[in-house]
């Protein structure tokens, strides 16, 4: 299933619906100061294009201020044309979330539990494709490195993309309450993760306690900056195998610093990271295209110039408004974006509207 067809079925517009940097990592891909403003593209490559349409359509983008593509799956053509074309070529690959019927049926341990003691691998919150990794399991740490060194090994891959990376949404976008039902007005023990031994055992032999011992562990500033710092140093541990290959690691998050470590355990301020691009998909928090800026200024603050910022934006949301569009673009900017990254159908009006920011 692709990441488009995901996002319908769950009703999510996520991408991926976050220690300080480590030591030797090399800063040759990171930019000395922020770029000047570009653009990027979630893509999930349709096997059918003819490469006189793959020329065609990234001349444009080129033309239109697009430098980066994220690719979701592998397609050679896609990869050398885009290429040739003078834009750079990400992998773009579910981390955390992997729900391969091989690796489930092989390692169902490696999987992430909630407070009820229901382990993802079984009964995954939501929707049957949320099955993520438990981020304390070396095995699970060593599954990622391999993934991501054979994916960097090949010469017409640029850079890697990190979605997913991430527990389950202990808290869902308000907009989607109504798609399931529920009422999140408060984290429910089904929805919060991970409370397997291996994490719980980690946490004991830190703090002293079980954390299923706590009597509110939804409320507990420790027990949430140890699940912060495992996602941590996933993240840290991937970045230094992408920099050995000296190429540069991004991620897809959510929106704002604040609201990633609120319903996702997500602090991604704390990467070591090449560049960002958060998902500030207004209308899933029922905000209008204002808000773009108000996220872009929240995130950039908080990175203090440590690497840019691209503002994730869902085209859906605008309806269809490309006065919308522009606006919201030149809201992230003028807060501090070094430009966007678009998710949805690029038509030759949105491309108008990003060769007018570039």
């Amino acid at each position: 299933m692709n990441k488009r067809d995901f996002l319908k079925s769950l009703g999510l517009g996520s991408l991926a619906l976050v220690q300080p940097s480590l030591p030797g990592v090399a800063q040759s891909t990171r930019p000395a100061k922020a770029p000047k403003v570009s653009h990027r593209v979630w893509i999930n490559p349709d096997h059918k294009d003819t490469e006189v349409q793959l020329r065609e359509r990234y001349s444009a983008y080129r033309n239109a201020g697009i430098s980066d593509l994220f690719f979701e799956a592998d397609s050679e053509p896609h990869y050398r044309i885009a290429r040739a074309q003078g834009l750079k070529a990400h992998r773009w690959m579910w981390t955390m979330n992997q729900g391969d019927k091989d690796l489930l049926a092989a390692h169902p341990d490696w999987y992430v539990v909630n407070r009820k003691g229901e382990s993802c691998a079984t009964q995954p919150p939501y929707v049957n494709y949320y099955r993520f990794l438990c981020p304390s399991k070396p095995a699970v740490l060593e599954h990622l490195k391999a993934q991501v060194n054979s994916i960097l090994s090949r010469k017409e891959v640029d850079g890697f993309h990190l979605d997913y990376i991430r527990y389950p949404d202990v808290i869902l976008p308000v907009n989607l309450w109504s798609n399931y039902k529920i009422d999140q007005s408060k984290e429910l023990p089904e929805y919060d993760y991970c409370y397997c031994e291996s994490c719980r055992n980690a946490y004991k032999s830190q703090y002293g306690t079980d954390p299923l011992e706590l009597e509110h562990p939804d409320q507990s500033p420790s027990w949430r900056r140890f699940r912060y710092q495992r996602i941590n140093n996933v993240v840290n541990t991937l970045a230094k195998v992408a920099h050995q290959h000296k190429k540069p690691i991004t991620a897809a998050v959510f929106p704002t610093p604040e609201i990633a470590k609120r319903i996702v355990r997500q602090d991604w301020v704390n990467w070591d990271l090449d560049a960002v691009m958060p998902m500030i998909y207004h209308g899933f928090y029922r905000e209008n295209v204002s808000w773009i800026g108000d996220a872009v200024d929240e995130g950039v603050k908080a990175l203090q110039g440590k690497f840019p910022l691209y503002a994730g934006l869902f085209l859906p949301d605008f309806g269809g408004n490309y006065e919308d569009l522009d606006r919201g673009i030149k809201l992230a900017v003028k807060n501090g974006a070094a430009g966007v990254s678009i998710f949805g159908d690029v038509t030759p009006e949105v491309l108008k509207v990003l060769a007018a920011n570039k």
